[in-house]
């Protein structure tokens, strides 16, 4: 079994060995098994708290290298062709910290009948599609620190 250890920061010249398909949800996680795109077993060890990207590149202990692929899951995209409504639905979406794809005046979210109700609500056309989910990463993307002084 492959084992990967640690990201490639720089790309540049770094050939990829194979890819490794996931959807979000495991892209989230730090501590996994899988099997890659062209059938080799992978055990991944890396910093939980980071979301794997696409295009990303991850180096195993033995030199190789994996690149990451965004698997198409389903989502449900909400487009509209105002932007004080994007803005507010985009608000209240970030307020219940919920991932979120944003594109300009639309925006991709895991299906969920109470949020589709929402941005229906507030006037955005939803659909549901099969597509990589590839959400912000956040206001903390080097990682969450709280400064008291």
């Amino acid at each position: 079994m492959l084992k990967v250890v640690e990201y490639v920061v720089d790309r540049e010249g770094v050939a990829a060995h194979d890819t490794l398909t996931l959807d979000y949800d495991d892209r989230k996680r730090g501590r996994f098994k899988s099997v890659t795109d062209a059938g080799e077993e992978v055990g991944v060890f890396l910093d939980r708290g980071k979301v794997l990207q696409q295009g990303q590149a991850l180096r195993t202990e033995c030199g190789k290298v994996i690149t990451i692929v965004s698997k198409p899951e389903l989502l449900t995209t909400a487009k509209c062709d105002d932007w004080l409504v994007f803005s507010k639905c985009c608000y209240h979406l970030g307020n219940r910290h919920v991932p979120i794809q944003v594109g300009d005046r639309w925006l991709r979210f895991k299906p969920d009948h109470v949020l589709e109700e929402m941005v229906h609500l507030h006037g955005m056309k939803t659909e549901q599609e099969k597509l990589p989910f590839d959400p912000e990463s956040g206001a903390y993307k080097g990682g969450h620190h709280h400064h008291h002084d």
